[in-house]
């Protein structure tokens, strides 16, 4: 009997080193699923949007050393958001108009400092990417396959989709979107993300198809991975390399920006871009100017304009969408934005010459209305700025 337990202590023993010695092999990926897991929570969500390079891989896109260039400030009023602001979490406000600074506020303890993650309003900043590699010449035509450029994507649900086709969110490719769904696409993906796996391996692990390509929208976030793997496949460079150069650098950024990436140092550019609020106005202002920064054409306009108009095929009415740009269902021409969860937007209005950058913690963002509130109070802002 005593020698029985003295073999069960040692084999619990061995048991234990054994496990504990997984828990320091393991203890940064552990570390970031518990990140995932706690990512959201109402006393955490206001703080980890500020700090994700904190929770998860990432790098810093290096930006050319300098002074940054100011944004120039003519403050204005605006009307009593007060209400709004609490009910929606807000943690930050950039307003610009015709180029200026007209209105600038942080909240629940952020500031003008803070690198805001973008969710997927990175999707729009990659869609200017396209149009910049587009125009080099690197891609043909963006009705190519996917797969001319990607071929590890033979053989999966996006083989025989065009470059258009996931530009538009019409891939066809099945995939669950909701957020509250543990078991959904979105957060089996979050998980990959979070356990340093391979963002192109989930990729080109999708094998069903819910349509076929061309067919009827459907926001798959993953399409926005599929277009990253596209540049990064006819370019031979990587996203932040490319983004930074061609992109970023123009626009005088007032910090390095970071970009999360996957455990193979790929960039998560469907949701991982974090910049100050100040540099996502920035973006807004570029595209409200046709794609020229300082006189500079830095996106081809006709890629502006084909990106901002609605042209997703089988549309439902309460939204408009082109290439990785929203538009209001009863968008007036120049009204469009870029949208990421709990509450993340870069607004622009051409006529009203209004630019508004939001950045938001808002655990209602999802509820019926929340969106068509938010874009209510946007044309009350360029309204009451006299557009």
């Amino acid at each position: 009997m005593r020698k029985t337990f003295k073999w069960a202590f040692r084999a619990l023993l061995l048991l234990a080193l054994v496990l504990g010695g997984v828990a320091i092999w393991k203890r940064e990926q552990i570390s970031r699923l518990l990140a995932v897991n706690t990512l959201f929570a109402a006393d955490r969500i206001v703080q980890n949007f500020s700090n994700m390079d904190d929770l998860f891989l990432s790098r810093v896109i290096d930006l050319p050393d300098g002074p940054p260039s100011p944004l120039p400030v003519m403050p204005m009023a605006l009307p009593d958001i007060s209400d709004w602001v609490e009910a929606r979490a807000v943690t930050a406000l950039v307003v610009l108009k015709d180029g200026n600074l007209v209105y600038e506020d942080y909240y629940l303890g952020t500031s003008g400092r803070d690198l805001r993650i973008s969710w997927s309003v990175a999707k729009s900043f990659l869609s200017a990417l396209m149009g910049i590699v587009l125009a080099e010449g690197d891609i043909a035509s963006i009705d190519d396959q996917v797969t001319r450029y990607v071929p590890a994507l033979k053989g999966s649900a996006y083989e025989g989709a065009s470059i258009r086709n996931v530009l538009n969110m019409a891939s066809g490719v099945r995939f669950n979107e909701d957020y509250l769904d543990f078991n959904s696409d979105i957060n089996k993906m979050g998980r990959v993300l979070a356990l340093g796996g391979s963002m192109d391996g989930f990729a080109a692990g999708l094998s069903e198809r819910a349509r076929e390509p061309g067919v009827a929208w459907q926001y798959v976030s993953i399409d926005t991975h599929v277009l990253g793997m596209v540049i990064r496949g006819a370019t031979g460079r990587s996203i932040p390399d490319l983004m930074g150069e061609k992109l970023l650098a123009p626009l005088g950024l007032e910090a390095d920006p970071i970009m999360l990436t996957d455990g193979d140092g790929v960039a998560f550019v469907l949701g991982g871009l974090n910049l100050r609020s100040r540099d996502y106005a920035r973006l807004g202002q570029l595209y409200l100017q046709n794609g020229q920064w300082n006189g500079v054409q830095i996106v081809p306009g006709d890629w502006v304009e084909a990106s901002t108009v609605s042209s997703a095929p089988g549309l439902p009415d309460y939204t408009g969408y082109g290439f990785q740009w929203w538009l209001p269902a009863d968008a007036a021409p120049g009204e469009f934005y870029a949208r990421g969860v709990y509450g993340q937007y870069i607004y622009i209005n051409r006529p009203a010459g209004v630019v508004i950058a939001l950045g938001s913690a808002d655990l209602l963002f999802d509820e019926a209305g929340t969106n068509e509130e938010n874009i209510t109070m946007f044309r009350k802002i360029a309204a009451a700025l006299g557009g």
